[in-house]
């Protein structure tokens, strides 16, 4: 079994179309079929069930995906294990996050990593929390950050970055606009805006209303922090969010509204990396240029000043 059928085969699981496949690789289609078909014959099983219009995974392509991404992560790391030994840093960093992360600024942080080292080529992948993970698990990005509600994969571990608390945001004419705190039974009976159930924040939200026993209306989800607090300016609905999204300038105009019942249901953003730390050099050195502060007493966005080089 060959790297380059491996890597074939991920990159064709990952885009679902030869053609695309093909492109990102810069490989001819012809070559990029002939090496899967080659794969196939090697394993005794088809890895893609195709139509004219689509491709998808068979049970035997499921069960090699996770493994070819995790060896060809290794390989890579070897690589640039190798390339950092020689005093250089290249190859490919792939990072993961959740929108408007706390404890992190990721642009900030990841243009002070580049202007570092200019060989490395960063890709930034941005889904829910639950998705990330399960990247990381999986070997598609190097490390991610995230707001994981309950335990991560036996395969990632969670280096815990800030905890913010969670806050009832509403129009400032709202009937409770004035509450001096609220609690998750007082909220019961509104509508909700929230984001999706793979959103770290989303589970926060859900665990905090069940363990009162409090169902809920969501309204209208959303995929974004700020058209979130748009939905809610507008009067469409209530949300409950971590502290940190009311500094955002769309929040100026709402209400925020401490949670009474909010304390054992905070939001904690971590950094998520293989629970192997199969991390290689330029994970490591981008996880080096965060501040090394206690998690709890971290405020958002604050970075290292020193991102060195390797030497």
């Amino acid at each position: 079994m060959e790297l380059r059928h491996l890597e074939y085969f991920v990159a064709v699981a990952e885009e679902r179309h030869f053609t695309r496949a093909a492109q990102r690789l810069m490989v001819s289609q012809s070559g990029l079929s002939a090496s899967i078909r080659a794969l196939e014959r090697e394993l005794g099983a088809p890895l893609f069930l195709r139509t004219t219009r689509s491709v998808e995974l068979t049970g035997a392509g499921q069960a090699l995906l996770g493994d070819a991404a995790r060896a060809l992560a290794s390989v890579r790391a070897a690589r640039e294990a190798v390339a950092a030994v020689q005093g250089l840093l290249r190859g490919t960093l792939s990072v993961g996050t959740e929108q408007c992360i706390a404890g992190v600024d990721v642009a900030a942080l990841l243009a002070r990593f580049r202007a570092a080292h200019g060989g490395v080529e960063v890709r930034l992948r941005q889904a829910g929390s639950a998705a990330l993970v399960e990247d990381v698990a999986a070997g598609r990005v190097d490390l991610a950050f995230v707001a994981l509600c309950g335990a991560a994969p036996e395969a990632v571990r969670l280096i815990p970055l800030v905890r913010e608390p969670m806050v009832a945001v509403c129009r400032a004419d709202h009937p409770l606009a004035d509450a001096p705190q609220v609690t998750a039974a007082r909220l019961g009976g509104e509508a909700f805006v929230d984001f999706h159930a793979d959103w770290g924040t989303r589970a926060v939200t859900d665990r905090l209303f069940a363990s009162a026993g409090v169902d809920r209306q969501v309204a209208l989800e959303v995929n974004d922090v700020h058209s979130l607090l748009d939905l809610v300016q507008h009067g469409l609905g209530v949300a409950v969010v971590p502290l940190a999204y009311t500094r955002k300038p769309q929040a100026a105009e709402l209400r925020t509204l401490p949670l009474a019942d909010a304390e054992a249901h905070g939001w904690q953003v971590a950094v998520a990396v293989p629970a192997d730390d199969r991390l290689g050099p330029a994970a490591r050195e981008l996880l080096s240029c965060l501040d090394a502060a206690p998690a709890g007493g971290r405020e958002p966005g604050r970075i290292l000043q020193g991102c060195s080089k390797v030497r």
